[in-house]
């Protein structure tokens, strides 16, 4: 850079103020160079996942420590974790099946605190449903305490969020290498000969929630997806807000959203979606979620109960919805009920349906409340059902801040309408 000064010898007010401002200029100008110079290159926006690689059957390695009756155990090749290669544990098992036939099968995705369960293996093997399900964490299914699984050797990242992994590469981050479990383990399930692979779905609890949320937009091989509480928006409100984002440096906050959030990756989701969640979850609040289902691009069905329990086993793993989804996609079932439309006039609130099996009863849910999502006391009132208009309706009581209606089919299976917020305060 150069500037002609000659002009400035002549006497004329100002001057001295004049060359003064030019060498502050020319100081900060230099300054900034150097700065530039030494920073360390901007981190990508966001992160992508090599899909051929990952659609590669990975191999396996026996596990007869781990099997249990009726129940595979074994490791597959995992993603390389600071370059080492890395073997993850599974429990697979199989239905009986007529000689020539090939079932339809299930990814399952553990949350925080679990592991590999030969449980919900069994549990969708009885659903006539072939299904696999793989630790996440590095991990066997032994109890060290009573919340941690033994780690083997040969395991990736400890979990769970990787909230302190982020200054590290983000293959080496526990959600890039969780992704990449499930994406080999769903590459592996579709290969063995008795399960179709055209006929495969992905349901996940929690933090195997917010991952299911992420491997619906990256792996389009699945027919459909069932996130259990989990979803993305964690950084505008989730249970870590507090306890972890608020914590964090702006910029290191905004580099883990950036990655790992799976608003991100919602987007390119198209594949059928059913959402489970509590009103009262404490760590997916209602206002997070529904911004969540909201982004993703496919038919959505939403399971809304007053005060779901927050857990695995019978809590996240069972509700009847799951499988009646799973049915209708993969296996020709009776679908769940869908929502055509909803709206208020006034105080007047309704919602329109279709469903195959008929409507038994619907209920207005609605809180008085404002504030934190986890506090919030709901209540439930009867709804009006004309079933032969397929509508619902309902004057919502004074103060009600927030309702939804259920629609409660004669199988007892629930679907929900949106939410909607009539006051935050």
């Amino acid at each position: 850079m150069s500037i002609d000064v000659r002009g400035l010898a002549r006497p004329w007010p100002g001057r001295a103020a004049l060359c003064g401002l030019l060498m502050i200029l020319l100081g900060r100008w230099a300054a900034a160079q150097e700065t530039a110079s030494q920073r360390p290159p901007a981190k990508p926006a966001s992160v992508s996942w090599d899909l051929a690689a990952l659609s590669t059957v990975p191999r396996t390695y026996p596990a007869p420590e781990f099997t249990t009756p009726e129940v595979r155990a074994f490791f597959y090749d995992g993603p390389k974790f600071q370059g080492r290669a890395t073997r993850v544990f599974a429990y697979y098992g199989v239905p009986k099946l007529p000689a020539g036939q090939r079932a339809p099968a299930m990814v399952l995705v553990h949350g925080g605190g679990g592991t590999a369960f030969d449980r919900w293996v069994k549990l969708w093997n009885s659903r006539g449903y072939a299904a696999i399900s793989m630790d996440l964490c590095g991990c066997v299914p032994v109890r060290e305490m009573p919340k941690k699984w033994k780690r083997h050797p040969n395991g990736g990242p400890p979990g769970w969020g990787g909230f302190e992994q982020i200054e590290q590469p983000a293959e080496d981050q526990w959600t890039y290498q969780a992704v990449s479990d499930i994406l080999l383990g769903h590459s592996l399930l579709r290969s063995f000969p008795e399960v179709d692979p055209e006929r495969t779905g992905v349901t996940g609890i929690s933090w195997g929630g917010y991952l299911t949320s992420i491997v619906a937009g990256v792996d389009s091989r699945f027919r459909f997806a069932v996130p259990v509480y989990g979803c993305g928006f964690l950084g505008d409100n989730s249970g870590w807000v507090p306890t972890v984002f608020d914590r964090m440096a702006p910029s290191v906050r905004d580099q883990w959203l950036a990655w790992w959030d799976p608003s991100v990756y919602l987007g390119q989701a198209h594949m059928p979606m059913l959402w489970v969640n509590g009103t009262n979850d404490v760590h997916y609040p209602m206002d997070s979620w529904q911004k969540s289902y909201r982004t993703a691009h496919g038919p959505r069905t939403l399971c809304l109960r007053v005060r779901m329990p927050h857990g695995h086993g019978p809590a996240g793993e069972n509700p009847a919805e799951i499988q009646a989804f799973a049915d209708s996609i993969l296996q020709q079932g009776v679908p769940l009920a869908k929502i055509i439309g909803q709206g208020r006039d006034g105080r007047q609130a309704w919602a329109t349906f279709e469903s195959n099996s008929p409507i038994k009863r619907a209920e207005l849910n609605f809180t008085l409340d404002v504030g934190t999502w986890k506090e919030r006391v709901w209540k439930t009132e009867p709804a009006g059902l004309d079933s032969v208009q397929h509508r619902v309706s309902a004057n919502l009581p004074e103060g009600a801040k927030v309702y939804y209606f259920n629609l409660i089919d004669a199988r007892d299976l629930a679907v929900s309408t949106e939410h909607e917020v009539l006051a935050d305060r």
